[in-house]
């Protein structure tokens, strides 16, 4: 597999540290809200990413972790009338139900600022005793200029950086580039926590690199995370990160790019701010899903309805498609299945092997849902006019293989028909044989607004849920 690595602006052939073990850290949410469209392409791209590194044969180490300690944290519980940590536990567990309606796996670790903070502090002391780390006045800075390397991510110049920085009102840095590892309490209500410093709690940068090394090592495979963590979070996290292991931090670096809403950079003073949440009222998760993996990741892409309408219209043929290959499981003909299903089958194995080589090269998504299409158009010809259980069986597994990579198709047409509907269609059929044309189509179009379409094949009659 090759991955398009942000540190050396090239793709390189993967290889782990471990064979056969991947250790992966993404950049969690700052959880005060519920999470937006963009948040949610990071998320579902390294998803897939675990997902497809399992498929190969890895075992996975996923960690992502939770920003429960931030300024907008402290914010939102004074605009609620709550406590920081309400105001966390409550988004946390929000973003646990819009993952799942993404189909978003839970990590294997979901860590959180607010249970490491001995492993921050013992951090920052480090730092501080090799010399890479200042405290001033309750604050606790990286000299910058100490990393020589500070940059190499976002391939930015620390003299061009220099002539943008700026020492905010309150800071007591010995130079406008350093950064703030531990920020010293301001009011006795702000929350904090006992430290070598006095009272006081992390700052942002901090926080990856001390949870990173607490539960995946010194230096990981791959860290990960949306294009604007480039700079400066990244880069910050690298500099801390190499200065206090003296190691490198990460091997590969993975960003996506990102989402405009039609066409423009979303803002909420623009009013084109969208939650999943949001999105979720109009499309079902699996949908959403679909869209964000139906570009390149590191590529803009751009939600619009016309977009969505054209994802959801898209997912709907492969849904189509499991559909009839689960009712010819049931209805289809008994015995061995025919030479020419037999021949059939052996040629899937191209799409399976077109699949697996787009995927190897950066995680191609969009070219390998692409393949799925091609599998999903052959099994829809080759069962037409019907087929055996065994070929509509082999031809399932072979579509789900690649829809479990994807995170798609994950039980939809699995769902138990409801007993209403399954007597009205009962009732159809027994008007169909009394030549009561009219009560029959009644029914057929009750049922389409109901969502069910009816479909009459030779094995018996289909019920589609859109």
């Amino acid at each position: 597999m090759k991955i398009y690595n942000t540190l050396t602006r090239k793709k390189e052939e993967f290889v782990p540290i471990k064979k056969g073990e991947v250790s992966i850290y993404v950049c969690g949410p700052t959880v005060y809200n519920f999470f937006h469209i963009g948040n949610a392409r990071p998320f579902v791209v390294f998803d897939t990413l675990r997902k497809y590194m399992e498929y190969r044969g890895n075992r996975v180490k996923f960690v992502q972790n939770f920003t429960d300690v931030d300024d907008k944290i402290i914010n939102k519980a004074k605009e609620e009338g709550i406590t920081a940590p309400e105001v966390s536990e409550k988004y946390i567990e929000e973003y646990y139900k819009d993952a799942a309606a993404l189909n978003v796996r839970k990590a294997d670790v979901h860590p959180k600022v607010s249970e490491h903070i001995q492993d921050i502090v013992r951090f920052v002391e480090t730092l501080v005793e090799k010399g890479y780390a200042y405290e001033a006045d309750g604050d606790v800075y990286f000299s910058t200029r100490k990393f020589p390397e500070y940059g190499k991510l976002s391939k930015q110049n620390i003299d061009d950086l220099e002539s943008g920085a700026r020492i905010a009102v309150g800071e007591v840095k010995q130079d406008p580039l350093d950064f703030a590892l531990w920020k010293a309490r301001k009011t006795d209500d702000e929350i904090a926590w006992e430290s070598p410093w006095g009272m006081g709690r992390p700052g942002w940068h901090i926080e990856c690199s001390a949870m990173s090394k607490k539960h995946l090592g010194e230096t990981i495979d791959i860290h990960a995370g949306g294009q604007d963590l480039q700079f400066p979070h990244h880069e910050n996290e690298i500099a801390q990160s190499e200065c206090c292991n003296g190691a490198p931090f990460a091997h590969y670096w993975m960003h996506n790019g990102y989402i405009t809403i039609d066409n423009e950079k979303m803002s909420k003073s623009k009013g084109n701010f969208f939650t999943v949440r949001d999105i979720l009222k109009e499309y079902d998760g699996e949908v959403i899903r679909f869209f964000l993996l139906s570009g390149h990741y590191r590529n803009p892409i751009n939600f619009s309805d016309a977009l969505m309408e054209q994802a959801k219209n898209s997912l709907g043929r492969m849904e189509n498609c499991k559909e009839n290959l689960i009712y010819l499981m049931k209805a289809g003909a008994e015995g061995p299945m025919t030479s020419a299903e037999e021949e059939q089958l052996a040629a899937y194995d191209k799409y399976r092997q077109e699949f697996i080589k787009v995927m190897d090269d950066d995680l191609n998504t969009a070219d390998a849902i692409s393949a799925v299409f091609e599998l999903v158009t052959v099994a829809n010809t080759a069962v037409k006019d019907g087929a055996t259980k065994e070929f509509a069986q082999k031809s399932l597994e072979t579509l789900m293989e690649f829809a479990d990579v994807l995170g798609l198709l994950q039980g939809k047409a699995d769902e138990a028909i409801d007993p209403e509907i399954q007597k009205l269609v009962d009732e159809r059929q027994e008007a169909r044989k009394a030549k009561n044309f009219a009560r029959a189509d009644e029914i057929r179009d009750l049922l389409k607004e109901k969502g069910i379409t009816l479909k009459d094949t030779p094995q018996g009659v289909q019920i589609i849920k859109e």
